[in-house]
């Protein structure tokens, strides 16, 4: 019976990406259905947190549901809810089954139910099935059945997170599940989950931050989800690029000018100090700043306290800095274009963010986030990726990062929409459209090159194979902290052969 393997789940501690994605797949086991998939719901939107049955970047998509009336219609009520194989509304999962890459679906029985967790609205549970009929009234009395089991594991996941993070989680995040942990921030690799980690710790505290990281990488968005969960988050965030400054204006645009301060100053103007006075100031480019101006936000780091250009007496603000730059700031202070004490004080709590060739199969999910917000703009009716699109992706390095990626899928969009003319078609994005070397050669975590995938040609599959199982058990140690054991259950393998598989594949 289902309850025989969902039960231990209840009472055994698993990470919550190993518990979620095991529920669905035995489901889908259960039902003797092709797709089964775990929405948590956000913001009128409902986000994929296990799946089984959908393509890699599933897990990186949002769904509108003001777009998606068949999820709409299985959030507003709390029965089942099956849709008949002649249903006119459109399915969301069109073109991403993994059985059917880029096609309409055909004919299907769907099946679905909202989830809620102590009352309160969680988010939506989906079953498809390509063969009509699948999802009869004794189906349906399963899953009603099952129900109660299945809230139960997100009540117990969402404890057991609690309990991790009791000390530094605001009451307003304690409803999210880890995996989408609602903060726009996309990814569940170990770099980035670790890397969370340890903003939700210095989040809590009034520590000035240096985020740094090569361009593209995002450290805007990190900056706005430290203040978003930090003390101050009810309080103005501030945002100045301060390569963007005219040194002539740098130090009024940041501390203010009193009347006459100089030729055009005829009245008294507030500066972005002023602005962030009691929430965060994000310096953007902060190795830009002019070295006068360093000099005058040294003194405010150390005492608190602007002085307005023109003015005699300092006001005092209370404002948290976190400042980013791409430099490398320690050069910048040997070459004399920046000045050592500044870079102490902006420095104490270093963040580097990692590049996206560090991130594994996070690239695969913000493409699935960059694609549905193409789909969504270009009003198309499904968006996906190719086999040898996704392996390119894979392979390339990204020297852009994430900022790239976006710009790849965005033209890659335009162009098969353009290559095909119809809004209606299932489009799929293959290698040639996204216009990067589809030869570069990937790196694995034991330093050997994975096959590269060349349009064309054929590799032999025992590179092919070898570099699935890679990808997978990487996937799986990052699921589970480098726990080879949870690994190995994940993986559904006896752990000792797969410490025999990894030591052949050069992974130990």
């Amino acid at each position: 019976m289902i309850e025989d393997f969902l039960l231990p789940d209840l009472v055994t501690e698993l990470p919550a990406a190993i518990r979620l994605q095991r529920l669905v797949q035995v489901l889908r086991e259960t039902f003797m259905c092709g797709a089964v998939v775990l929405l948590q719901h956000d913001n009128d939107a409902l986000r994929p947190v296990a799946a089984v049955g959908l393509v890699q970047d599933a897990l990186g998509r949002r769904f509108d549901l003001a777009r998606h009336p068949r999820l709409a219609a299985l959030i507003s009520r709390r029965e089942i809810t099956r849709f008949e194989a002649d249903s006119t509304l459109p399915d969301p999962y069109d073109g991403l089954l993994d059985d059917s890459p880029g096609e309409p679906l055909p004919v299907h029985d769907c099946m679905g139910v909202s989830l809620h967790v102590e009352g309160e609205l969680w988010g939506v549970l989906t079953l498809d099935a390509l063969e009509e009929g699948t999802f009869d009234e004794g189906a349906r009395q399963k899953l009603q059945r099952l129900l109660p089991l299945i809230e139960g594991l997100l009540r117990v996941t969402r404890l057991e997170q609690e309990n991790r993070a009791l000390r530094m989680v605001r009451a307003d995040e304690q409803r999210a599940l880890p995996g989408i942990k609602q903060h726009g921030i996309v990814g569940n690799s170990q770099a980035i989950t670790r890397l969370l980690d340890e903003l939700s710790i210095v989040a809590d505290s009034d520590l000035t931050v240096l985020i740094t990281g090569e361009t593209g990488v995002g450290k805007e968005l990190f900056a706005h989800w430290l203040h978003a969960h930090s003390p101050r988050a009810g309080k103005p965030l501030v945002q100045v690029n301060c390569a963007a400054l005219p040194e002539s204006l740098a130090e009024s645009e940041l501390f203010g000018h009193v009347k006459g301060a100089f030729s055009g100053a005829n009245s008294d103007r507030a500066g972005r100090f002023d602005a962030a006075n009691g929430g965060t100031l994000f310096l953007d480019e902060v190795g830009e700043l002019p070295l006068h101006v360093q000099a005058k936000l040294l003194r405010t780091l150390q005492n608190g306290e602007i002085q307005r250009l023109g003015a005699d007496q300092p006001l005092r603000v209370d404002v948290r800095i976190i400042a980013a730059t791409n430099r490398n700031l320690a050069d910048s202070v040997a070459k004399g274009d920046f000045r050592a004490d500044l870079y102490h004080r902006l420095s104490v709590y270093p963040v580097p963010v990692p590049p996206l060739r560090e991130r594994g199969n996070d690239v695969l999910l913000l493409a699935g986030h960059f694609l549905e917000l193409n789909r969504a703009r270009l009003g198309v009716r499904s968006l996906r990726l190719s086999a040898d699109a996704e392996q390119a992706l894979l392979n390339y390095d990204w020297p852009g990062n994430v900022r790239e990626l976006e710009h790849v899928i965005s033209r890659a969009a335009i162009k098969a929409l353009g290559r095909n003319g119809s809004r209606q078609a299932m489009l799929s994005l293959d290698a040639a459209l996204l216009d990067i070397p589809i030869g570069s050669i990937a790196m694995t975590d034991a330093s050997q090159p994975a096959a590269a995938v060349v349009e064309g040609e054929v590799q032999p599959l025992r590179l092919s194979v070898e570099a699935c199982q890679r990808e997978q058990i990487r996937l799986a140690l990052a699921a589970t902290e480098d726990n080879w054991s949870a690994a190995a259950r994940l993986l559904e393998l006896d752990a000792s052969n797969l410490h025999k598989l990894a030591r052949r594949l050069g992974l130990k």
